[in-house]
């Protein structure tokens, strides 16, 4: 090989590391993976710390580079060095086998609902005309489908309503048929002048409506052991099933849910913070002729598809709530009825389903690993141990900001699973007594699924929204969805920590 090839060929290599990831986050990489043997040398301790905070910088950058793969070498270099093992590695993963079922097979199953979720929110989007009630519909049926369904498929089916009549629009703006196949909705050249200010209009429309439906998984999906991956590996540690769950989550989740509906009907009262635009007239029209003639065109078969769809979804409901099989096993059989009704026989259209849990999948088993070596490394042990010096009422609201903090800038799961684990520990070594350890449980499950609505990095169904292609259509930046969630950010969290405080 000669010294050009060579030079070609370790440019090629580096182009490819991360992908299209900046150079400047590449390089950060790999000065983590330089740092930590020399840490690891000096102090396992101090390695292990190190490795926590670059986990959390690779979470915090998920829009730079999705975090399984920075996240995964860090994982694999702490298993190198042996901060921890794989056999460590791999008891957490079957302590969490649960969640992982769960994001398997439920979100798959939810997939396979979906014809009927979009049915749903286009008739409430189309016939109800007050933007406050069409604002608190969204937000209710976000958060009631998601304490029962997967939140980012939830979140799935607001953003293929909205850019489907987003497209719808478009085109018409466009000068073109609403029904035609080819058009590029990013491409405003061809939107007639009298159109550009309703269009304008349509998207902060839209942009808010999305929005109060993302705070609506949130709300939603704090409520049940369902409604989060944490959430069931939080009700695994405690023993609680479907109904215990929800009553133990109650007492500060349901004030926190009325917080969140009424500052959703404040804002659009208000139109602060982006929120309050209504839907064009002439917008109206065109979206209600559209939904008439796809009425006209649905058939005998497709009316069947969502019959057999609302009747498996009376399923799963009732199946969740007798607690009739683990969560995992019974999003499997979700996915048998509805495609064995649905006439979905097809094993290429069954795989598409299984695309949008797998990944987030894999990246979970990383967080188990880092898990892991803070387990074998006992890191965050003084910081529980700490608290628990805190007299008895102090300790759930501490915990509670804890979670808060951390979960408004990584992956709320991650600091879920920490945190449960080193509680869980301190209640097998008689360190807290059960009461103390479920109000704990409380606010950990709390802390980490209410004040992560604050960025896109704490919950996975805003960070779905963010990187969607309806994004840019409407003008949603990573700095503008901040924004709009500021004021639930302040009602819910504080409206969470005063619960805590009082009832707990």
């Amino acid at each position: 090989m000669t010294q050009a090839s060579s030079v070609s060929w370790a440019r090629a290599l580096a182009a490819n590391f991360l992908g299209h990831s900046p150079a400047w986050y590449k390089r950060t990489i790999v000065a983590f993976l330089v740092v930590n043997p020399l840490l690891f040398a000096v102090s396992p301790h101090l390695a292990g710390w190190a490795l926590v905070l670059e986990f959390i910088f690779a979470l915090a950058m998920a829009l730079r580079c999705y975090p399984l793969q920075p996240g995964g070498l860090l994982a694999l270099e702490a298993v190198a060095l042996g901060m921890t093992t794989p056999a460590s590695v791999y008891q957490e993963t079957v302590n969490a086998i649960d969640v992982v079922l769960l994001l398997v097979f439920m979100v798959a199953g939810i997939y396979f609902l979906k014809q009927l979720l979009l049915f749903v929110f286009t008739k409430v989007l189309v016939n109800v005309r007050s933007k406050l009630w069409l604002a608190l519909l969204f937000s209710a049926l976000a958060a009631a489908l998601s304490a029962f369904l997967d939140a980012l498929t939830v979140m799935a089916v607001v953003i293929a309503v909205a850019a489907g009549f987003y497209s719808v629009y478009h085109r018409v703006a466009s000068g073109k048929h609403f029904h035609q196949v080819e058009h590029d909705a990013a491409d405003d050249a061809r939107v007639h002048e009298h159109h550009r200010d309703d269009l304008l209009q349509f998207r902060a429309f839209l942009r808010s409506l999305v929005m109060h439906a993302a705070i609506g998984t949130a709300l939603g999906g704090v409520t049940t052991l369902v409604g989060e991956p944490q959430n069931l590996l939080i009700a695994t540690r405690a023993g609680w099933d479907f109904l215990e769950f929800f009553v133990r989550m109650a007492p500060v989740s349901m004030p926190v849910l009325a917080a969140g509906f009424v500052t959703c009907a404040a804002l659009e009262k208000l139109r602060w913070f982006g929120y309050g635009a209504v839907l064009p007239l002439s917008v109206r029209a065109v979206l209600e002729e559209f939904e008439r003639v796809e009425t006209e065109k649905r058939t005998p078969g497709d009316r069947a598809v969502l019959a057999v769809q609302a009747a498996v979804a009376v399923f799963l409901v009732v199946a969740l709530g007798f607690h009739w099989a683990a969560v995992g096993l019974v999003g499997l059989a979700v996915i048998v009825l509805a495609t064995a009704f649905g006439g979905v026989t097809d094993e290429h259209r069954l795989g598409r389903a299984f695309q949008e849990a797998l990944p987030f999948t894999a990246l979970l088993v990383v967080f188990f690993a880092v898990v892991a070596v803070i387990h074998d490394q006992h890191l965050f042990a003084p910081v529980v141990d700490w608290v628990l010096t805190l007299p008895l009422e102090r300790q759930p609201p501490t915990f509670y900001v804890a979670n808060a903090v951390l979960s408004a800038i990584s992956d709320n799961v991650f600091v879920a699973t920490v945190y449960i684990n080193e509680v869980a520990a301190a209640l097998a070594a008689g360190d807290i007594s059960r009461a103390q350890f479920d109000a704990l449980a409380v606010a950990i499950n709390t802390g980490t699924n209410i004040p992560s609505v604050a960025t896109p990095n704490g919950q996975a169904a805003f960070l779905f929204l963010l990187t969607s292609a309806l994004a840019p259509l409407i003008g949603l930046s990573y700095l503008r969805m901040v924004v709009m969630a500021v004021p639930y950010t302040l009602t819910m969290s504080l409206t969470g920590l005063v619960a805590i405080i009082y009832w707990l």
